[in-house]
């Protein structure tokens, strides 16, 4: 691939969101939260009421009021792009929807060594919906950080080889223990698809970016190191000189953090099944976690989500103790549809003055 070429960005030195992915000191602790932009908020739904989730995705003005939202209500210290993992697999031509109430639904799935080899590769004109949102959102959002993201091979393959969501992941098991083969060349090419999304968007301006394995918690170590590390890996690399922070997240990695820190990022994203300081043991001295407070705990009241917020607050500080770089403020996972927004904005001020 091409040598990633650092695009003149917005100046944002003071930034704590930065601060804290990068080993230095924030002003505060920042605070953000994954599925910040849309689910939860009214504003959102009342945008989005008559228009499907992929139109959404390339509709480049309705990307930046949704990404906009959040900033506006609860004051987070980073913005993340509104988009969807299976968004470059629909812009490299790949046929699929989002349904409601399902999720991705592929048409036709990938399962053989010709359908790898009649996977399309994409082409940054084919996401210029999406470039030119991150391009209206630096204008906007001010000294605000904006995080990009995509999907991590490992998941976009879980979509393409299962046809849609799956409990199980059979068949992705399946390919990837019977024919190694095909399931590298599988995960090559989602490679290739995922760093030229990414690039295209650090080219656009986004500070940082995020890795979605959203799926990787159905693994084993062993399975997670010979089978998908080493396509995260090579995500990772092509994005080293990139000149922004890179955050690896999965659901339910709590083996396998790790290994995740092995694969390159800066920070590394923790759901809520493990302390943050049991994390920073795993992860080793160096990296910044993000994390990690459990979304279901934003419904059980505000003496128990204040509990919870300094429990968590208390554990990154001994993460840091242990030689993590830094703590960024996040749930283990995303926002759920029905959280009262006002709850969101009170864990973001109680942070704050933390």
């Amino acid at each position: 691939m091409a040598p990633m070429s650092i695009p003149t960005r917005r100046l944002l030195s003071n930034a704590p969101f930065l601060a804290a992915a990068t080993g230095q000191t924030p002003s505060h602790r920042p605070v953000w939260f994954m599925r910040q932009a849309g689910r939860s908020l009214p504003e959102y739904r009342a945008i989005r009421s008559d228009v499907g989730m992929l139109e959404s995705c390339f509709n480049p003005e309705l990307v930046c009021e949704i990404t906009m939202q959040p900033i506006r209500r609860h004051k987070v210290d980073a913005a993340i792009l509104f988009s969807d993992i299976v968004v470059p697999l629909k812009a490299a031509g790949i046929d699929l929807d989002i349904v409601a109430g399902v999720g991705p639904v592929v048409a036709n799935p990938v399962r053989t060594t010709s359908d790898v080899a009649a996977l399309p590769r994409l082409l940054p004109e084919e996401v210029g919906a999406v470039t030119d949102a991150i391009t209206l959102l630096t204008a906007e959002l001010g000294d605000t950080p904006l995080i990009g993201f995509a999907g991590a091979p490992f998941t976009l393959a879980s979509y393409l080889v299962e046809g849609g969501p799956s409990r199980n992941l059979e068949r992705t098991k399946a390919l990837m223990h019977g024919d190694p083969t095909t399931w590298n060349a599988l995960l090559g090419a989602l490679t290739d698809i995922t760093i030229a999304f990414l690039q295209a968007q650090v080219r656009a301006g986004v500070d940082a970016i995020q890795l979605f394995d959203s799926w990787a918690g159905s693994l084993s170590l062993a399975q997670y190191r010979a089978h998908v590390l080493p396509h995260s890996e090579r995500v990772f690399a092509e994005l080293a000189n990139a000149g922004v922070p890179r955050i690896h997240f999965g659901v339910g990695t709590g083996e396998l953090l790790g290994a995740m820190g092995e694969a390159g990022a800066d920070v590394v994203g923790v759901d809520w099944r493990i302390p943050l300081d049991v994390a920073a043991g795993r992860v080793g001295p160096g990296k910044a976690l993000q994390g990690n407070l459990d979304p279901a705990v934003l419904f059980s009241g505000p003496a128990a989500v204040e509990s919870e917020v300094r429990r968590i607050v208390a554990e990154g500080d001994r993460a840091i103790e242990l030689g993590s770089a830094g703590h960024i403020f996040n749930l283990g996972h995303g926002v759920l549809p029905a959280t009262d927004p006002g709850v969101l904005t009170a864990v973001v001020e109680l942070v704050h003055s933390l």
